[in-house]
């Protein structure tokens, strides 16, 4: 089923300045937040023959959590959120890449945040590749899931006056990747 050119296969490293990781949590039940990660690493192998084969790995740094909003950001730094003064990282490593379609594939792995580790799926689209100026072969891929964070033992809340809660449970998490070939 593999579509992809030979001179895929190999190792990549995501470049931070051209991409994101993030989420999007409802907020007081009428909008939403949007937050990134500013500091993480994104490692992954493609196996263009066999894209099963390939393998990606996750580091993100809590501390570089951003929201815009540094009384925010700080809250989440917590231990009522990410407590990062005992799990400084989030991580996330695959266990299977399952090719869904020309360009789509579906990437399970265990997410660790905090103490918990838990397996979640998440879609991804190749959305192409070329050669970048310096002569780098470079990829992209776009990827996101919704998670509920109460599965990963972050359940901080505030009850509104007039029924629901300030954080909904439900966090999409948001991948925008753009990585170069290892030489």
């Amino acid at each position: 089923m593999s579509s992809f050119p030979a001179e895929l296969t190999g190792s990549y490293t995501v470049d931070d300045s051209h991409s994101s990781v993030g989420f999007v949590a409802r907020h007081a039940m009428v909008t939403k937040v949007r937050g990134k990660f500013n500091e993480y690493s994104v490692n992954f192998t493609l196996d263009a023959d066999n894209p099963e084969n390939s393998s990606a790995k996750v580091e993100i740094q809590v501390a570089s959590v951003d929201t815009g909003n540094e009384q925010r950001d700080g809250h989440l730094r917590t231990n009522e959120f990410f407590d990062l003064e005992n799990y400084p990282t989030i991580n996330f490593e695959s266990t299977s890449i399952k090719q869904t379609g020309d360009d789509s594939f579906d990437v399970t792995g265990n997410l660790q945040i905090k103490d918990v580790t838990k397996e979640i799926t998440i879609p991804f689209t190749f959305e192409g590749q070329v050669t970048d100026p310096w002569g780098n072969l470079r990829v992209g891929f776009e990827g996101g899931v919704d998670v509920n964070r109460k599965d990963w033992n972050i359940v901080w809340n505030n009850p509104l006056d007039g029924g629901g809660v300030l954080v909904g449970d439900k966090v999409r998490l948001e991948f925008d990747l753009s990585a170069v070939k290892n030489a």
